[in-house]
């Protein structure tokens, strides 16, 4: 038989079925000893039925040969007293008999097929009875006292129904009582497991120790240790990343400024162009270094705020500050509803994630065709755009770092990580659908945000 993986139902079969076990044997043992006693208690009782009704048949019977001394036929006045003498269990019947065997005094209903002739004191064992002979007057009076071997079967039946009907009702309770026990006694180990899947991807925080059994806390401990090498792993992984993107802004910046001047003073056509291509090679360098910070940012900033602000506002700004850069002038539709949404993440945060959406899509949308931003009043901020449609396989690659949709694509690779980093720390869940229902292309991507009144 395959065990249960739970650790729980294990524990519930390894108490329970033992004690199962034990109550069935403890009931077959009794009832074994109880089969015992029985029959001695049955056989007492013949005997004591024997010896209660010889010396009445006795004295009955010298009565009637002192009273009827006139009378030729003694069995008239005889059977007139059969009927004083009765046993209390009417299952059992006699006979009492003379030297020679005749019948002196019988039971109602007692048959001569079921007593034997008397040999000897004692009981004795037929196919269907059993019996208990006694003497008296130096064995001039015999008894024999019969009892059914069914009715002492049918008697046995009912005790042994009474011993068994509350062991079906014993041994659910136990079992349920033992469920119950071991369920409340893995309470703490189920708060526990929930605990952790209430957890984001992100969160790394301790966990707490307090009120846990003793075996749980050498596991607890060890996972807190764990927990805090992986906590100061990245930390330091994004306080990397996040200083060495600061510092590159200012030496490139230079570099920069040094190419264009290079170019505007040298009359060279090949150092010209040379100084055009560095140029542009330090700027992707620049946008580089910002969207490390952005990652940075996305991954160890606080992300939550304790007032709400309306999404709104920052979808307007980001859109706006596209237009006034020249990259998306004519070419962004932003939808907005008429109602505030009203929202706890840092709209900085928000910001970012908004900016690289509508990056991806200015960049990977068709040159000459508008794209849409939409944010409905539920929260779900959707930007839309054409060209040509992802394959499925494509999708959870893109958000991975530095991944590309192809290699001539220009852009760093970060954009739609960065913004899956900040939707798993934010509670969001990013849809990505392509292509598009209305057409054979296009590429749209929700993500629908938390809001304040939800929360």
């Amino acid at each position: 038989m395959r065990l249960p993986r739970s650790l729980q139902a294990r524990l519930a079969l390894a108490v329970g079925l033992p004690i199962t076990v034990l109550w069935l044997a403890a009931a077959s043992v009794t009832a074994h000893r109880l089969g015992h006693e029985m029959e001695e208690v049955f056989d007492k009782g013949l005997q004591a039925t024997a010896e209660r009704i010889l010396p009445l048949a006795i004295h009955d019977l010298r009565r009637e040969r002192r009273d009827d001394s006139g009378h030729d036929d003694e069995d008239d006045d005889r059977d007139e007293h059969i009927g004083r003498l009765r046993t209390e269990d009417e299952a059992i019947t006699y006979v009492v008999r003379n030297r020679e065997g005749r019948v002196l005094l019988r039971a109602a209903g007692a048959a001569d097929s079921v007593f034997p002739p008397f040999d000897d004191r004692g009981f004795r064992l037929t196919a269907t009875h059993r019996l208990y002979y006694d003497a008296a007057l130096d064995g001039d009076l015999t008894i024999a006292v019969a009892e059914p071997l069914d009715h002492r079967q049918q008697t046995s039946r009912g005790m042994l129904i009474a011993l068994i009907l509350p062991l079906i009702v014993v041994i659910p309770l136990s079992l349920l009582a033992i469920v119950v026990a071991v369920r409340r006694g893995f309470r703490p180990v189920r708060t526990l497991r929930q605990d952790l899947a209430k957890r984001g991807a992100q969160d790394l925080s301790a966990l707490p120790d307090s009120g846990l059994p003793t075996e749980l806390e050498p596991i607890i401990g060890a996972v807190n240790q764990l927990l805090d090498r992986l906590r100061a792993a990245f930390e330091a992984e994004r306080a990397f990343a996040a200083s060495a993107a600061h510092e590159l802004r200012t030496p490139v910046a230079g570099a920069i400024a040094q190419a264009q001047r290079l170019r505007t003073e040298t009359d060279d056509v090949q150092a010209r162009q040379r100084a055009t291509d560095i140029e542009t090679t330090l700027k992707r360098l620049m946008r580089m270094s910002e969207k490390l910070m952005q990652l940075a940012r996305a991954e160890g900033s606080r992300l939550e705020l304790d007032e709400p602000s309306d999404l709104r506002i920052v979808v307007r700004l980001v859109a706006q500050d596209f237009t006034r850069s020249g990259s998306g002038v004519g070419r962004i539709d932003v939808v907005l509803p008429d109602v505030p949404v009203l929202s706890t993440l840092d709209p900085d945060a928000f910001g970012i994630l908004c900016r690289n959406l509508i990056e991806n899509a200015l960049r990977h949308g068709a040159p000459d065709r508008p794209i849409t931003v939409t944010l409905d009043a539920g929260g779900s901020l959707s930007v839309c755009n054409e060209g040509a449609a992802l394959p499925p396989e494509a999708v959870e690659r893109l958000m991975q770092r530095f991944e590309r949709g192809s290699a001539t694509t220009e852009g760093s690779g970060l954009g739609l990580a960065i913004v899956k980093a900040i939707a798993d720390r934010a509670g969001a869940a990013i849809t990505v659908t392509s292509p598009l229902s209305e057409t054979e292309g296009g590429v749209k991507v929700s993500v629908l945000l938390p809001l304040a009144v939800a929360r």
